[in-house]
């Protein structure tokens, strides 16, 4: 792809390799330890160009007996793998435990050989897989506050619950996208009337690379 660079109506740059990824997880009957657990990772993938406009996906797995951390490593697995080649993202997430795991405890546990002092480290087969898909880009990971009204995070959260609750994911690993029909219907109830379908104007900041390895 051609890069091109473009202004948003305030006049900010516009980079449009930057591909934007909003996820979130679902685990049904959390309440319940001694029954199945149905949970799902979900999320929307997004790109801006001049030339296209906005071009999106929806991704989302589906597991049959699971947790809500597991959920929201593997929302980063599955977001990242629907990529067709290393990209410069933008992965925005609630998942305090996704965002701060990437962002910090992994560099941590894989320079003490993927231990940590106070015993193992929970999901760890998880979390070397997604710094293994997350090594192959340059990858911004944001948390947003959950149910604060933010749409696209409320539109993957719903997409969570759905895939948890229909207990189907979407295969391949990415389909076109629902969000604009949702957005629209959304606005219709008086929801999100202040949201403008524009791209994101802030310094893209990546973190870390993410360390890979099996020890």
């Amino acid at each position: 792809m051609v890069r091109v660079s473009i202004r948003s109506p305030s006049g900010a740059t516009v980079d449009d390799q930057l591909v934007y990824i909003f996820a979130d997880e679902s685990c049904l009957g959390n309440q319940f330890k001694e029954t199945a657990r149905p949970g799902a990772a979900a999320g929307l993938i997004e790109q801006f160009s001049e030339r296209t406009g906005w071009r999106r996906r929806d991704f989302a797995h589906f597991e049959a007996d699971t947790t809500n951390n597991r959920m929201a490593i593997v929302s980063g697995i599955e977001g990242l793998r629907a990529l067709r080649r290393p990209c410069k993202v933008v992965f925005t997430s609630d998942s305090q435990y996704l965002v701060n795991g990437m962002k910090d405890w992994v560099h941590g546990w894989a320079a003490r050989g993927w231990r940590r002092k106070g015993g193992p480290i929970e999901n760890v087969e998880l979390w070397k897989r997604l710094c293994c898909q997350a090594a192959q880009h340059e990858v911004e990971w944001r948390w947003v506050r959950g149910h604060d009204g933010h749409p696209k995070n409320e539109y993957a959260n719903e997409l969570a619950i759905r895939t948890a609750t229909e207990r189907r994911g979407i295969k391949p690993k990415s389909i076109e996208s629902n969000f604009g029909t949702w957005i629209e219907d959304e606005q219709d109830r008086g929801q999100f009337l202040e949201f403008l379908d524009m791209p994101d104007t802030r310094l893209f900041q990546p973190a870390r690379k993410a360390p890979t390895g099996s020890n």
